[in-house]
């Protein structure tokens, strides 16, 4: 397997939330390069040495960087776009401009060349009992019984491909019921929210903190014959804007969320005012180290688990407000 080299720019004071953030995504393998930690090694005495490499010293002055690799493929490309939101989110909270530019550059590719060449990667996929996942290129067979979700790569997380997607989609499609309501946050691309209409939701919200996704998502559910009066899309951050969760109100059927752990955590207070008494929640986007603390701080916000589902280091689970 091919590998694509990620550097991350960011400070010494961003090292602990980036690093923190790339965790929570499953990303465990990762290289530090800082001048501050090098500086220290320079001058601890208790250290001898005779010479130090050119390349070496260089790192005195560097600026600071996390390295990640991706595997070069359509799984590398889904962690790519998650990371660049991940990326927007920290910035968006960084007040202080504490960490830096957090800014990103690929080596060995370049990304566009790796976008455009989804079409070896993305092929129709089966989830669940009832949807298949295609691109728009791929026709379905004439005769094929599932419910067929169109969705194209581009620059917003939520193909399918990813194991979070699939557990999502595969616990909304045993929630979701006709006529019900669905509440997307942190929608992406839109394939949960669709994905609820194509199985049965009267009518859906979705939400993101990046205004492209946002745009994305109205053009996929466009895309999947939706009404616009079906399907409505709004930018913003539910834990800081109280007008916006005022104006998304409540009562829904479903509320879902794919996210990393600390989202998922700092959102939990929010979740239970959204839905209707025993309305279904339904979170993904926890890698198994975290499945434990997130479902326990869940469950104190007025929710029963009913349901944990996990594949290759990912969990969802599904909850019953009380």
């Amino acid at each position: 397997m091919n590998w694509i080299e990620l550097d991350i720019f960011t400070t010494t004071e961003g090292i602990e939330p980036l690093t923190g953030s790339l965790l929570g995504m499953g990303i465990n393998g990762f290289v530090i390069k800082d001048a501050q930690d090098f500086e220290e090694f320079l001058n601890d005495k208790t250290i001898n040495w005779d010479y130090i490499d050119d390349d070496l010293m260089g790192l005195k002055n560097c600026e600071t960087t996390v390295t990640v690799y991706l595997p070069e493929n359509g799984q590398g490309l889904e962690n790519l776009e998650a990371i660049k939101a991940e990326l927007r989110a920290l910035k968006s909270r960084d007040e202080s401009d504490s960490f830096g530019r957090l800014e990103y550059e690929l080596k060995n590719v370049r990304e566009e060349d790796w976008a455009n060449n989804w079409k070896q990667y993305f092929k129709p996929l089966t989830v669940g009992e009832k949807l298949l996942i295609k691109p728009s290129w791929e026709r379905a067979d004439d005769n094929e019984s599932r419910k067929i979700l169109e969705i194209d790569p581009a620059s917003s997380f939520g193909t399918g491909q990813h194991n979070t997607t699939q557990l999502c989609l595969e616990l909304i499609e045993k929630y979701i019921g006709e006529g019900d309501t669905l509440l997307d946050l942190g929608c992406g691309s839109g394939i949960l929210s669709i994905a609820a209409v194509l199985l049965g939701a009267e009518s859906v919200k979705a939400v993101d903190i990046d205004e492209n996704s946002v745009k994305i998502a109205r053009e996929n559910a466009q895309k999947n014959n939706i009404a616009k009066e079906r399907y409505c899309a709004y930018c913003g951050n539910i834990i800081e804007d109280e007008n916006l969760v005022r104006q998304l109100g409540s009562g829904y059927s479903v509320v879902c969320a794919n996210i990393v752990a600390d989202v998922l955590i700092a959102m939990s207070e929010r979740f239970r005012p959204f839905l209707a008494d025993n309305g279904t929640l339904v979170v993904s986007g926890i890698i198994d180290s975290r499945k434990d603390e997130v479902l326990d701080v869940i469950s104190t916000q007025g929710f029963e688990l009913i349901e944990v589902r996990e594949k290759e280091d990912w969990v969802a689970a599904a909850f019953r407000a009380l």
